[in-house]
């Protein structure tokens, strides 16, 4: 029997084209895509901007039934949902913070077949509740989004997901497709370890851009340097900032410059954040200034330039905030700002980062008493979470606190997500005639349940949305008494009531345990500490190198094949030496001739140039050499024909 959306005949590129009016797929979605759709375990490795998500949701309209999705970001869940309905496409996202009834009604629809792709958060996967719910789903497909976090050779390490394969046991015969746009090759190895892939099995698109260019430059005067790139590089732009207080510092020295910019950070309201991103997307906004919660998930491919004002901890999170530049193929450019003092504050947030054990124990205690939860308790709980008011009240320092609660993520015993807006909803939970009666016991009610009724269809079958100001300004009353009227309504069980949410997310991994008996496993805590340390290493030598940045950055990923790029800063400056004295005196010419006829030794070389070039000579040698024009063997040179 058909389903709904898509039919099982349906060949991808019929889905393709359909849903998304593409006419073709880009290398090498289609190729994962068959390999799915033929029942084989696949690890897909895509970068930044390659079109991961096409990769699961255009099989999973292929073929009956549904695919579940892992994914550990909150705002890609929602903006992936939400572009699939805007298409057409039925799918629902399960996280951290929602109410069980609403859990419950979206787990329901799955199982009677209405939604195609179910997204959850990987905590949310594992509840007993979400576990029973599947084994009923005809499930057609599992894919494990940002799937580097199963490894703890990884950077971004969440111990939910070394659970998945609980239900792949539930899962007979359903393949797993693992994506990731940043792993390295023990990385890869570990994800389809940790997986069960039945067999190993890699599809890659190289991680080299070609019309991205590398740029690291050293500055004492950061701000005067960013005005300067972004007067010369005309079109969009992304700022990116260590912490929240620079993004709105550098958001207002730019537009004091005339500059069009703007900032943006977790710790926004909702909607401003929303607004924000949406003038930028649009382009009303030129630059946005941001710390990491930006980007992720936002496809807008003709972003001209990034510019990092800091050296991030890692080349992972360095290459795919990065690759957000130049996604629509056309020239583009990501370039670090780099000091001294970044080579320090790494070391400082490093250490930062591994806390002592007692102060985990301490930090741990008071999440205990902070929501009030008894030893044994707590287990699947979600609350707000706000860190500077939890510190506040038990008077901790924020940046060890935030570093305590990521060891304790890292080690199992909560999760916390980031902060997301989930605006307001509501939905008339009785029947017409219960209505009309309350209405006729409360005629102060009426004009507020007649105007919902009026701007929001549907309201009787399922939740919308709604946005209490502006329904406040249209009844001409103030926020706060609006909301006290539909806390009423939703109290004497007429409607269903769930004011918005804008707070990250904390939840309990495991059941509340007396804080002395709370365990640590200090070899995997070592572990991760060892190879932050060598992560934080990489990215200080990649700033400081001399070397072509884009195949530093591809050999991290294991890409040790690659020619210089040409076009980073520190090709340029090669080039630049290397043409001054090519042309003098053709040297790439003479070079070519004399090591097509015979292979020659560097010394017979230099033999043959003149003493007053030889300075010039060897820096045109080295870079014919990395652009592999020139090959050596066994001490001599050879012309690669």
């Amino acid at each position: 029997m058909a389903d709904e959306v898509g039919l099982p005949q349906s060949s991808p590129i019929e889905i393709l084209r359909k849903y998304w009016g593409y006419e073709s797929f880009r290398p090498p979605q289609e190729d994962i895509i068959q390999s799915v759709l033929s029942g084989r375990d696949t690890l897909a490795l895509l970068p930044t901007g390659g079109g991961k998500s096409i990769c699961f949701q255009v099989p999973a309209l292929c073929k009956e039934g549904i695919c579940i999705v892992v994914s550990p970001l909150i705002a890609l869940m929602k903006d992936q949902v939400y572009n699939l309905q805007r298409r057409g496409v039925p799918a629902e996202a399960i996280y951290s913070g929602q109410r069980p009834k609403d859990i419950d009604r979206i787990l329901d629809n799955c199982i009677y077949g209405h939604i195609k792709l179910l997204y959850l958060s990987p905590e949310r996967l594992l509840t007993n509740l979400a576990k029973a719910r599947i084994a009923q789903m005809r499930v057609n497909l599992l894919a494990v989004d940002e799937a580097h976090c199963v490894s703890q050779w990884g950077y971004d390490f969440r111990p939910p997901y070394l659970q998945i394969p609980e239900i792949r046991a539930q899962l007979p015969g359903v393949p797993v497709l693992a994506l990731t746009a940043t792993a390295t090759p023990e990385v890869v190895a570990d994800i389809q370890e940790k997986l069960g892939f039945a067999q190993p099995h890699v599809i890659q698109k190289s991680f080299m851009r070609d019309n991205l260019a590398y740029i690291v430059k050293y500055e004492e005067g950061k701000d005067e340097k960013l005005v300067e790139i972004l007067q010369k590089v005309s079109g969009s732009g992304v700022v990116y900032a260590r912490n929240r207080k620079r993004t709105k510092e550098i958001a207002t020295m730019l537009m004091r410059r005339g500059i069009s910019a703007d900032f943006y950070h977790a710790g926004l309201e909702g909607e401003e954040r929303s607004k924000k991103q949406d003038a930028w997307i649009s382009g009303q906004t030129r630059i946005m200034v941001s710390t990491n919660a930006f980007g992720m998930g936002i496809d807008k491919p003709d972003v001209r330039v990034v510019v990092h004002t800091d050296l991030p901890e890692s080349l992972e999170a360095y290459f795919q905030e990065a690759g957000r530049a130049g996604r629509d193929g056309k020239k583009s450019f990501a370039v670090l700002l780099y000091n001294e003092s970044d080579h320090r504050n790494l070391q400082h947030q490093f250490e930062a980062a591994f806390p002592p054990v007692e102060y985990i124990r301490q930090v741990y205690r008071a999440l205990g008493s902070y929501y009030q939860l008894a030893t044994g308790s707590g287990q699947g709980e979600s609350y707000d979470f706000d860190l500077h008011q939890f510190c506040e009240v038990f008077k901790l320092e924020p940046g060890r606190t935030h570093s305590c609660l990521k060891v304790l993520e890292a080690s199992g015993w909560i999760v916390l997500s980031e902060a997301v807006w989930t605006p307001s909803s509501l939905m008339v939970i009785a029947d017409k005639e219960q209505v009309y009666d309350y209405m006729l016991r409360h005629p102060g009610m009426d004009g507020l349940f007649k105007s919902i009724l009026r701007t929001h269809q549907g309201v009787f079958q399922h939740p919308v949305n709604i946005r209490e100001e502006q329904l406040a300004r249209f009844l001409q009353t103030s926020t706060d008494e609006l909301t006290r009227r539909l806390q009423i309504l939703a109290k004497e069980g007429i409607i269903d009531y769930a004011p918005r949410k804008d707070q990250p997310q904390l939840t309990f991994a495991q059941e509340r345990v007396d804080p002395a008996n709370l365990s640590i496993d200090m070899a995997r805590y070592n572990f991760r500490k060892q190879r932050a340390e060598q992560r934080m290493r990489a990215a200080i030598d990649y700033a400081q190198a001399k070397e072509c940045r884009s195949r530093m950055l591809l050999a991290y990923f294991g890409e040790n094949d690659s020619r210089p790029c040409g076009v980073c800063d520190v090709c340029l400056t090669r080039r630049k030496h290397a043409m001054s004295i090519a042309n003098v005196a053709n040297a790439q010419t003479q070079l070519q001739q004399w090591l097509t006829a015979t292979p020659l030794s560097l010394e017979q070389l230099s033999a043959r140039w003149p003493a007053s070039q030889r300075e010039a000579f060897i820096k045109t040698l080295e870079y014919l050499m990395d652009e592999g024009f020139i090959l050596e063997k066994e001490g001599l040179l050879y012309w690669n024909q």
